[in-house]
């Protein structure tokens, strides 16, 4: 029975993959009927290479998969496209749906995030929480330093005000009391005159 199976190749620890057909009874590195593409789980991004065509030809002729190559032609639109001809689609039909299949996925990827950069965007946003909490506590800060100087600016002016205010009363008494000294002594000469008179 004819499988379509990845081939190990690549060194020690940092391993790429042919995906190929080949006998079932065949060594997993051995003998191959035909190589269908590549397979690099090492890269970033992942390298998936197939050869479409090929793959749906001994898919129709029978050929199995292994789970992992079922996986990465699920994966890349392989089934969805042997699907597509099974229902009659034209070919331009098939390469329409097949891209927006491709785009919809890329675009649903994009927005899934590993634990890892979940991990990054929350403490992310907590520090963002946090300088804004720290902002804000600065900004009353400085709102209750400038009341406080604010008030303290129109006590020192009610206090000026009032001085002022103390001073011109003290003033307007002693300039009073001269006038009325005057006022007293005239009188007292008024009197001692009077009194000499008598």
């Amino acid at each position: 029975m004819v499988r379509i199976r990845l081939q190990r190749h690549g060194r020690k620890k940092s391993p790429y993959y042919h995906i190929v057909a080949a006998d079932s009874r065949k060594k997993r590195d051995g003998r191959i009927i035909e190589d269908l593409g590549r397979y690099n789980p090492v890269s970033n991004p992942v390298l998936v290479q197939v050869n479409t065509e090929r793959v749906i030809y001994w898919l129709k002729t029978g050929a199995k998969p292994s789970e992992t190559v079922e996986r990465i032609l699920r994966k890349e639109g392989v089934y969805y496209r042997l699907h597509l001809e099974r229902w009659k689609k034209t070919p331009e039909e098939i390469e329409a749906t097949i891209s927006a299949w491709k785009q919809d996925r890329n675009d649903s990827t994009d927005k899934v995030l590993t634990a890892v950069e979940a991990k990054k965007a929350a403490l992310k946003a907590e520090e963002e929480a946090f300088k804004k909490e720290e902002q804000k506590r600065a900004e009353e800060a400085a709102k209750k330093a400038e009341a406080e100087k604010a008030a303290k600016e129109k006590a020192a002016a009610e206090a000026k005000a009032a001085a002022e205010a103390k001073a011109e009363a003290e003033a307007a008494t002693e300039a009073e009391a001269p006038a009325e000294e005057k006022a007293e002594e005239a009188n007292s000469a008024t009197e001692t005159a009077e009194e000499k008179k008598d």
